[in-house]
């Protein structure tokens, strides 16, 4: 089994908070994780998943259940299907305010962010368990790693036809199964064409009426079908950075398909091979190395996209609070050029610092404080933008 980097971090937390959730996406390694935090802590831990009718019954009476246990950490596993429990936590947690009393699992859905933001405000922190990335699985394995993507069961199959098929029952249960799980009522096949169209997309400008007008769906439907994905973590709208220059800066969001392995899947790209030949080649490699960037980011810096309708562009900045803004672009070549739109776009900004990520071998300079990095040496990224 791959360690997971947020286990110290959960860990910590729950010397602190009374109550600890960890949200990501179904099949992300929640579980796993929690259960490895179970035997780590130096406490009486009891472990409850809500997905069995056996555990379901011992909460029939969930205070009384729950009330024996102030010394006890309580892993709450898919809390989402009993959200009861948050004001009843919230209560137990007043009574006896110590750190690491419960930790709570859930994928993301209405009913989670609700009930959690209303019950436990001042008593929470949450920890977003992502698949894989690079500093878990190691650098050398970028290429599979970006074919399979991080989701464990498809990444840790050896073939990959087997893993391809996986992704595609993924996808199936998502749509049929885990979201009318979560509250969420859209017909299958119409988030399904939805969604095969933002693969199609990956990477653009987000068109609310043009998605609608493919799909025969009104705009506000379409951004409600947005807004699910982007709420159970399937994907990511990269926001624009609205300097202070003088510039028409393009306002609308990038979307990606946040799992490099599903935007294959429902591709229908089989192979490294497929990959290679495929007009979503470029896009796709981009969306991997944004996701590897923005899990290793410091909580000082925050990830966007500048476009002007001039042209100038930059594939992600990373700013503080100061706006000290370092650029990003991540070219699938091994031998990389800057464009004039990034030239431009570094100039709008005052970048300190530009940064290249290839799958190359080597670090080099292409102009002024602008270098290349080969994707192998990605966690070096962190002592190069603090």
């Amino acid at each position: 089994m791959l360690s997971r980097r947020l286990q110290d971090t959960i860990i910590k937390s729950l010397k602190t908070y009374p109550v600890v959730g960890i949200v990501g996406p179904r099949q992300s390694g929640k579980t796993t994780l929690a259960k490895a935090i179970q035997v780590a802590v130096r406490q009486e831990t009891v472990y409850l998943d809500l997905e069995l009718p056996s555990d379901q019954s011992k909460l029939q009476d969930p205070e009384l259940y729950l009330s024996r246990l102030p010394n006890a950490l309580v892993i709450i596993d898919e809390i989402q299907r009993m959200p009861s429990l948050f004001p009843l936590l919230r209560a137990l947690v007043d009574q006896h305010r110590v750190g690491g009393r419960f930790l709570i699992l859930g994928s993301s859905s209405p009913h989670l962010s609700k009930h959690a933001s209303e019950s436990l405000a001042g008593r929470i922190i949450y920890h977003e368990l992502t698949p894989f990335c690079l500093d878990e699985t190691g650098s050398g394995e970028f290429q599979n790693l970006w074919f399979k993507g991080g989701y464990p069961e498809s990444f840790l199959l050896a073939e990959g036809e087997e893993s391809h098929l996986w992704r595609e029952a993924f996808i199936k249960t998502y749509l049929e199964m885990d979201l009318p799980q979560l509250g969420v009522h859209v017909p299958s096949a119409n988030l399904r064409r939805f969604w095969s169209i933002l693969a199609h997309t990956h990477g653009q400008l987000w068109n609310g009426s043009k998605m609608a007008g493919s799909l025969g769906i009104t705009g506000p439907t379409a951004k409600k079908y947005l807004d699910i994905l982007e709420d159970t973590f399937i994907v990511r709208q990269l926001q624009p950075y609205h300097a202070n220059v003088k510039k028409r800066l393009v306002k609308a969001s990038k979307v990606y398909i946040r799992d490099s392995g599903l935007l294959h899947a429902i591709l229908g790209i089989r192979s490294l091979e497929d990959l290679w030949g495929h007009p979503v080649l470029g896009s796709s490699w981009e969306g991997f190395i944004i996701e590897q960037i923005i899990s290793l980011l410091p909580t000082d810096r925050q990830p966007f996209f500048y476009r002007t309708a001039a042209g100038a562009e930059i594939d992600l900045v990373l700013c503080n609070s100061r706006a000290d803004c370092i650029a990003i672009e991540i070219k699938y070549s091994l031998s990389p050029r800057l464009e004039r739109g990034f030239r431009h776009a570094y100039e709008d900004l005052s970048c300190k610092k530009g940064i290249v990520i290839y799958p190359g071998e080597e670090s080099y300079p292409l102009g002024d404080n602008v270098i290349t990095l080969p994707v192998k040496d990605i966690l070096r990224l962190l002592e190069m933008i603090t």
